[in-house]
């Protein structure tokens, strides 16, 4: 016998409507064992070349057979295949999604311990060689010169990190106008040079300045826990001038920090080099807190590639206008250099590079990692400072001064939190007081149906109370 499909005619299908029990699916089985009516009940289905079942395709399409995909029968497929095929390849993407997501927070994390270990070492390194400097050469106005000048290489190095991890290249003169926006649309002209530049240039002189006087009176330790208190200045600031957030905490950080002033000075009466060396650390932090504030006021937030076009353009003032400050220190004969051949060139090379790396980890630290991380390696300073001290110096410090130390850097600590820990503390509390009465009705309700069914077991019945 010739079907319609084998003589070339277009085949006949007739639906019948499914009214009865006897009623059968195309291709099932008869409950005699027979295979139904319809065209499937000779042999089954013509399959074509790409082995698909045309003619079962075309019944399943017309009646929207259990949400029929055309090319996919019922003779091959089964409810749920699809989607058990897509449900392993969706956990792989979001398992993929969260290692990833997990390995650059770790590789973040180390690489900002790194970072730690890296400013606090450059900022020990930067004072250590500071009174190592002192020992033949006590200049420091000319030493804070001289470190400030080498701030114009910090443009050439961004620029050469630029070219080397950025495939768009840029000629340094397109680098440097684009950063020089920080200055205005228009960029840097000589009178936004002088009027942007100068306020600053002359603030980062006096801190450096200062922190050199400092040096020379008191340890190490003391002024670089001293400077620590620049924390709190700023938060002062910003909460006077820029009109930050008032925290309760924050103010008790500054209140500590003015504590460890006073214990610092008290520590030798309130006389001597002892109180004039605390004075000059607490002025090089308040123009370090100074200056910080005002770059917010008016430069706002800026990427790294203007703040290294800004440093570069400030190590360009001092090197042009300031020079005239160490000359005449030296011909009122304030401070003598001697001939140049004299000049302890390796010390005072060697003090302007880690002064000049310190700066550059500082910035890089904050665009690459956390700046909480910036802060706590500036801090580590205070115990770096102190071990050299004690191990190299034979530095003994008294309790008075200990104590100091400790309150100023407990007060830097308490300002490191941040703006939410309120709430965030508050929220972690609730959640464990939660899951704390969670854990107990979960035991009582345990007890409970302990007690129940040792009641019921002796012939006891408990009543509900009303």
């Amino acid at each position: 016998m010739t079907t319609a499909v084998e003589s070339g005619k277009q085949p006949c299908i007739g639906l019948e409507p499914l009214d009865g029990k006897n009623t059968l699916l195309p291709g099932k089985a008869t409950p005699s064992g027979g295979t139904g009516r319809g065209p499937f009940a000779n042999g089954g289905p013509k399959v074509t070349d790409n082995g698909v079942h045309d003619i079962e395709d075309r019944i399943l399409r017309i009646t929207g057979y259990y949400g029929y995909n055309p090319g996919y029968s019922s003779h091959r497929r089964e409810d749920g295949l699809e989607s058990q095929a897509e449900t392993p390849g969706s956990e792989a993407s979001v398992e993929s999604q969260s290692y990833q997501t997990c390995t650059s927070t770790v590789l973040k994390v180390l690489g900002g311990l790194l970072m730690v270990l890296c400013i606090s070492s450059s900022w020990v390194g930067t004072t250590q060689v500071v009174k190592l400097t002192f020992q033949s050469f006590s200049c420091p106005f000319f030493i804070s010169w001289f470190s400030s000048n080498w701030n114009m290489l910090f443009f050439p190095i961004y620029y050469s990190g630029h070219v080397v991890t950025t495939r768009e290249k840029q000629t340094p003169i397109q680098k440097f106008r684009e950063c020089s926006k920080l200055f205005g649309d228009e960029g840097m002209t000589l009178k936004l040079f002088v009027k942007r530049t100068a306020p600053f240039s002359i603030l980062w002189t006096l801190t450096n300045y200062l922190y050199l006087l400092a040096l020379k009176k008191l340890t190490a330790t003391d002024v670089s826990a001293l400077y620590c208190c620049h924390k709190a200045f700023v938060f002062l600031l910003s909460w006077i001038v820029l009109k930050d957030r008032f925290m309760g905490v924050r103010i008790v950080a500054a209140i500590m920090a003015i504590t460890g002033i006073v214990m610092m000075a008290y520590a030798d009466g309130f006389h001597g080099d002892s109180f004039v060396g605390v004075a000059l650390a607490v002025g090089s932090a308040s123009t370090s807190a100074l200056y910080k504030v005002l770059f917010k006021m008016f430069l706002g937030s800026a990427n790294f590639g203007e703040v290294a076009h800004f440093l570069s353009t400030m190590g360009f003032f001092n090197l042009i206008f300031i020079s005239c400050v160490p000359l005449i220190l030296y011909l009122t004969k304030v401070e003598q250099w001697g001939s140049l051949s004299s000049l302890p060139w390796g010390y005072l090379c060697g003090l302007a590079g880690l002064w000049l790396v310190f700066n550059i980890l500082v910035h890089v630290g904050v665009v690459l990692t956390y700046p909480i991380l910036i802060s706590i390696g500036t801090l580590l300073s205070v115990p770096g400072n102190a071990a050299v001290d004690v191990l190299k110096h034979q530095v003994i410090f008294s309790l008075v001064r200990l104590a100091a130390t400790c309150i100023i850097c407990l007060g830097f600590l308490l300002l490191l939190l941040p703006e939410e820990w309120d709430s965030v503390t508050l929220r972690f509390l609730a959640t464990i007081a939660d899951k704390k009465s969670e854990d107990h009705a979960e035991e009582l309700t345990e007890s409970s149906l302990h007690t129940r069914s040792r009641s019921r077991a002796n012939g006891a019945v408990s009543l509900p109370l009303a």
